[in-house]
């Protein structure tokens, strides 16, 4: 055999070796996203002895920085039996039972009370249907026998015959898209525990009624998520029903999301850049946060005026944490520099520190590690360090594609670092459609979208969905244009704090 041909035998072995390491990576990582673990917390030990460091130390654009010792908490002098929280909310009623001996019962005025012993255990009253009747009595004049008889005017409902009241509707509502419990099952639950034979159908049409009605107050909702010049936006898939199609077709659910304010959710059936021009107003001015999908650059050179688009760290850091699952020392590098701009972050927060401070600690403090990340990538890319469709050749290139994205907040105090916070919105649709897996229909869509942006933004306000939609759909038939502002999970928070036992008495 000739030495060329020994050398040309050599590179087959060398190409066949690296594409088989390749795809046994991408079988490691596809095993690991189906039955490992979700979470991408990292082990600062096991994240040392990766990088072959010493532990305590950890890179820094200018040498090694000393990190800062953690305080140790004093234990308290204090017993434990006084130091340990209440374990039951004291805002609970309390129904007393008082237990006396059999000897002080049959005589009681042979002892005498010195003291008391309590002990309390949490209690459930399941709760119960009913019929509310109203009767409307009918009345003729005594003085003038002509006169037409009498009856009190029906309130205002939310439909004529309806056969639910609004505190029904609410309940129905809130176990579908706060619980995330299917139609069909609370079907079930009606009629194998209670008796009451009510269609899933009918179920279906309350839901829709309680869609329309809210309506207005999403607009409201809507209109606010976009008059603050700087939003988060991100889609999830969703199943839904088409007739005569014979299997699911795929919708979206955006989410647009004020950090510190409110979100809305919005349908549509695909994922096409043109319904950004539905989700975000032809007169929004400001920064759109956004993850790599090319739908937003697209849209955004389509506008007139177009908007700073700003990237996610989350998203960067989701490919690295990838590609060191595989053992790859270098996306430790690139964690543990990440790691050190969230723990900037993690302080400005607990400081609960403004735009202005933001801005100036992140740059003089966040800028070098951000400078020292590309730097680092550049060369590594250059050298060609990694295999272009290697996890960690994929996460170089998807982070350096983003970076001036990535560096928006430095310069943007209000900008926050990642996405994170529309994706929690997601969660819960995402955490619903596990139990009812698809929408009946694509109409269906935008009423379930109405109904999770009023259930979500009662989360952030810390208070119950049930409670807020029994109390707006009561108010909303004798509601106008001019005071529907009033009945906003923003309006009806305050409400609640200033006089709970009104609200409440008004809602039952």
């Amino acid at each position: 055999m000739t030495d060329e041909r020994e050398a040309e035998l050599l590179a087959i072995i060398a190409q066949k070796d690296a594409e088989i390491k390749l795809l046994r990576q991408k079988v490691d990582l596809l095993v690991r996203k189906v039955f490992g673990s979700s979470s991408e917390k990292l082990d600062a030990a096991q994240l040392e002895m990766l990088l072959g460091t010493e532990p305590g130390k950890a890179p820094a654009p200018g040498g090694d920085a000393p990190e800062k010792q953690e305080k140790v908490r004093p234990r308290s002098s204090e017993p434990e039996s006084r130091s340990r929280k209440a374990r039951l909310p004291e805002h609970l009623p309390v129904v007393e039972e008082v237990v006396d001996p059999l000897e002080v019962q049959e005589a009681p005025q042979d002892w005498k009370q010195i003291g008391e012993e309590v002990s309390e255990q949490l209690d459930y009253q399941p709760g119960k249907y009913f019929r509310r009747r109203l009767v409307r009595r009918k009345y003729v004049s005594t003085l003038d026998k002509s006169h037409a008889p009498i009856i009190a005017p029906l309130p205002p409902r939310l439909q004529d015959k309806c056969l639910a009241t609004p505190a029904l509707i609410a309940h129905v509502v809130t176990a579908k898209y706060c619980d995330h419990l299917p139609l069909y099952r609370q079907e079930q639950i009606l009629v194998r525990r209670h008796g009451i034979p009510i269609c899933r159908q009918t179920l279906d049409g309350w839901v829709m009624l309680a869609a329309d009605w809210l309506r207005p107050i999403y607009e409201i909702i809507r209109t606010g998520v976009m008059s603050g010049g700087y939003i988060q936006v991100d889609e999830t898939p969703i199943g839904y029903l088409e007739p005569g199609h014979g299997k699911t077709k795929r919708g979206y659910l955006w989410t647009s999301n004020r950090p510190k304010g409110e979100v809305c959710y919005q349908w549509h059936s695909s994922r096409k850049a043109e319904c950004l021009d539905m989700v975000i107003p032809v007169d929004f001015r400001g920064v759109l946060q956004c993850d790599g999908y090319a739908a937003y650059p697209s849209f955004n050179q389509s506008r007139n005026h177009p908007l700073l688009l700003a990237a996610c760290w989350a998203h960067a850091r989701r490919k690295f944490f990838e590609a060191k699952e595989l053992g790859n020392r270098d996306a430790g590098l690139i964690l543990r520099l990440i790691g050190h701009l969230y723990h900037l972050e993690k302080e400005l927060r607990e400081q609960k520190a403004g735009p202005v401070l933001r801005e100036a600690v992140r740059s003089c403090q966040s800028r070098p590690f951000i400078k020292r990340i590309q730097k680092t990538l550049l060369h590594w890319k250059k050298r060609r360090r990694h295999l272009p469709q290697s996890p960690m050749g994929k996460a170089i290139d998807y982070t350096l594609g983003q970076w001036r994205g990535l560096e928006v907040y430095l310069d943007h105090g209000e900008v926050e670092i990642d996405n994170n916070l529309v994706e929690n919105a997601i969660r819960p649709t995402a955490i619903g459609k596990k139990n009812w897996l698809f929408f009946g229909h694509e109409k269906a869509g935008q009423p379930s979208a109405i109904l999770y942006t009023i259930v979500e933004n009662c989360r952030r306000l810390d208070i119950d969905p049930e409670t807020y939609l029994r109390l707006v759909l009561t108010r909303l038939p004798s509601a106008t244009n001019k005071t529907v502002h009033t009945l906003t999970p923003k309006a009806m928070a305050i409400e609640l704090r200033r006089n709970p036992a009104s609200a409440l008495v008004q809602a039952a």
